[in-house]
Protein backbone atom coordinates (compact mmCIF):
# COMPACT_ATOMS: atom_id res chain seq x y z
CA UNK A 1 0.00 0.00 0.00
CA UNK A 2 1.30 3.45 -0.89
CA UNK A 3 1.14 6.28 1.62
CA UNK A 4 -0.25 9.75 0.86
CA UNK A 5 3.28 11.15 1.04
CA UNK A 6 4.61 8.64 -1.48
CA UNK A 7 1.62 9.22 -3.76
CA UNK A 8 2.33 12.96 -3.75
CA UNK A 9 6.07 12.40 -4.34
CA UNK A 10 5.36 10.08 -7.26
CA UNK A 11 2.81 12.49 -8.76
CA UNK A 12 5.14 15.49 -8.38
CA UNK A 13 8.06 13.62 -9.98
CA UNK A 14 5.91 12.34 -12.83
CA UNK A 15 4.34 15.74 -13.42
CA UNK A 16 7.62 17.69 -13.22
CA UNK A 17 9.23 15.43 -15.80
CA UNK A 18 6.12 15.80 -17.96
CA UNK A 19 6.32 19.60 -17.63
CA UNK A 20 9.88 19.67 -18.94
CA UNK A 21 9.11 17.19 -21.71
CA UNK A 22 6.01 19.18 -22.72
CA UNK A 23 7.99 22.39 -22.92
CA UNK A 24 10.51 20.78 -25.26
CA UNK A 25 7.87 19.05 -27.39
CA UNK A 26 5.74 22.20 -27.68
CA UNK A 27 8.76 24.22 -28.76
CA UNK A 28 9.64 21.61 -31.40
CA UNK A 29 6.07 21.13 -32.69
CA UNK A 30 5.34 24.86 -32.80
CA UNK A 31 8.59 25.42 -34.64
CA UNK A 32 7.89 22.67 -37.19
CA UNK A 33 4.36 23.92 -37.92
CA UNK A 34 5.33 27.59 -37.87
CA UNK A 35 3.22 28.57 -34.85
CA UNK A 36 4.49 31.71 -33.17
CA UNK A 37 4.26 31.49 -29.39
CA UNK A 38 6.29 33.22 -26.73
CA UNK A 39 8.02 31.25 -24.01
CA UNK A 40 5.73 32.79 -21.40
CA UNK A 41 2.60 31.64 -23.27
CA UNK A 42 4.08 28.13 -23.62
CA UNK A 43 4.83 27.99 -19.90
CA UNK A 44 1.35 29.25 -19.02
CA UNK A 45 -0.32 26.61 -21.21
CA UNK A 46 1.92 23.87 -19.87
CA UNK A 47 1.21 25.00 -16.30
CA UNK A 48 -2.54 24.51 -16.83
CA UNK A 49 -1.99 21.01 -18.22
CA UNK A 50 0.57 20.21 -15.52
CA UNK A 51 -1.81 21.05 -12.67
CA UNK A 52 -4.48 18.95 -14.35
CA UNK A 53 -2.03 16.08 -14.84
CA UNK A 54 -0.89 16.21 -11.22
CA UNK A 55 -4.43 16.11 -9.88
CA UNK A 56 -5.40 13.28 -12.22
CA UNK A 57 -2.34 11.25 -11.28
CA UNK A 58 -2.77 11.78 -7.56
CA UNK A 59 -6.51 11.04 -7.53
CA UNK A 60 -6.10 7.87 -9.59
CA UNK A 61 -3.25 6.70 -7.36
CA UNK A 62 -5.39 7.21 -4.25
CA UNK A 63 -8.34 5.38 -5.85
CA UNK A 64 -6.15 2.40 -6.70
CA UNK A 65 -4.57 2.42 -3.25
CA UNK A 66 -7.99 2.48 -1.60
CA UNK A 67 -9.15 -0.33 -3.89
CA UNK A 68 -6.12 -2.44 -2.89
CA UNK A 69 -7.01 -1.97 0.78
CA UNK A 70 -10.52 -3.30 0.17
CA UNK A 71 -9.27 -6.66 -1.08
Amino acid sequence: MQSNKNSILESVTNTASGFILSLLIQWLVYHIFGFKRTLSINIYLIFIFTVTSFLRSYILRRIFTKHDRLR
